[in-house]
């Protein structure tokens, strides 16, 4: 049989290695996980400089403002890979201030609206240049050309690192609360948290970090590992493979 692998086990509250036995439970003694009403401001500030950008673009393409130190279509470019930038890093800021606080899934709508926040500005943040630029007369027919590609391509890929692909509610996060009363565990780069340190799933694992269901799920862990939900019986949390029960549905990963 072959040798259990030794695993350094970081906490998730101070960052420090703990030693083997010495963890204890920090369900109510955890920090806090993140400041979402900070976290959301700072989205909503990187967004106004994203519509900011779009609207000197704007003006680049009709001419209002032009700096002689470079061509009016380089100008173009780095307005609109600015923009993305700010759109991009204010809608990563919004998906994890959903993760601490997340909204309720009673009006589905509005659920994916919240989660999606982030698509629908990159929407807004280059439509309107789209429909400007494909509409000026006056620009030339390159600049115009290439400025819309751009533009379009930098909507695409803003609009799929907006998308949240795994959302989490309120509901979902409140009932992995409920139902699991211990410490979780993460690695570095899975996708879900377990419940104990030796599920066979973290076997090529060296470290893990180990917290509350609230900090895994803040650390984008947000459903629970079907290995450990069967050896806890644990049936009413999503977790990483489908579900045809009572339970909330869950996806495959």
């Amino acid at each position: 049989m072959a040798e259990k692998k030794k695993k350094k086990i970081v906490s998730a509250d101070t960052g420090s290695e703990v030693k083997a036995g010495s963890r204890k439970t920090t369900k109510k003694a955890a920090k806090p996980v993140g400041n979402a009403g900070g976290l959301r401001a700072g989205a909503v500030g990187l967004w106004v400089v994203a519509l900011g950008l779009e609207i000197l673009a704007i003006l680049i393409l009709n001419g209002t403002v032009n700096w002689t130190f470079m061509p009016s279509l380089y100008q173009l470019i780095a307005a609109l890979v600015l923009d993305l930038v700010f759109v991009i890093i204010g809608s990563q800021l919004w998906k994890k201030a959903n993760r601490i606080k997340p909204a309720s899934e009673k009006n589905k709508l509005l659920f994916w609206l919240w989660n999606n926040m982030g698509v629908i500005v990159c929407a807004v943040c280059f439509i309107p240049f789209v429909i400007l630029a494909l509409t000026n007369k006056e620009t030339d027919k390159k600049t115009k050309t290439i400025a819309v590609v751009v533009a379009i391509i930098a909507m695409l890929i803003g609009g799929v690192a907006s998308y949240d692909f795994n959302p989490v509610s309120e509901e979902m996060q409140q009932a992995a609360i409920d139902a699991i009363e211990d410490d979780v565990y993460w690695s570095p780069f899975g996708k879900v948290y377990h419940t104990h340190d030796d599920c066979q799933a973290l076997n090529q694992s060296d470290t893990l970090t180990y917290g509350t269901v609230e900090q895994a799920i803040a650390a984008n862990r947000t459903r629970l590992c079907s290995f450990c939900a069967k050896r806890d019986d644990i049936t009413d949390v999503v977790t990483d493979e489908v579900d045809t029960g009572d339970a909330y549905e869950t996806v495959e990963e």
